[in-house]
């Protein structure tokens, strides 16, 4: 999938995003938990914790150091991440979810 600033993402990413964050901030949204627990118990939603690993969807263009030089960021799109739990403000697209936080609240990068 193409998204406005022209990278492309894994093909997980089905969702044409129309959003593009500013500064340091990125937009995510979080990986599928999974619904079933190992005794085949399913669990309703209310149940469900959130979910702290997330696929990075849009990159903002980072922020400057004092000189006024800039920062680079430090995920790029399709980078899975782990987040912490409640950081980053809820949005929803076309129905999907999505968080937009600051680079700063990425905790890691998952490496593949």
């Amino acid at each position: 999938m193409t998204h406005s600033h022209g990278t492309c993402c894994q093909s997980k990413c089905e969702t044409k995003v129309k959003l593009q964050p500013l500064g340091n901030r990125v937009l995510v949204q979080r990986l599928e938990e999974e619904e079933k627990l190992k005794g085949g118990i399913l669990l309703p939603d209310s149940a469900k914790k959130k979910q702290e690993q997330a696929t990075i969807i849009a990159v903002g263009t980072g922020k400057n150091d004092k000189e006024g030089n800039p920062i680079e960021m430090p995920v790029k799109v399709g980078d899975i991440i782990l987040m912490e739990k409640y950081s980053g403000q809820e949005i929803k697209i076309d129905d999907e979810e999505f968080v937009i936080l600051k680079a700063d609240d990425i905790i890691a990068i998952v490496n593949k």
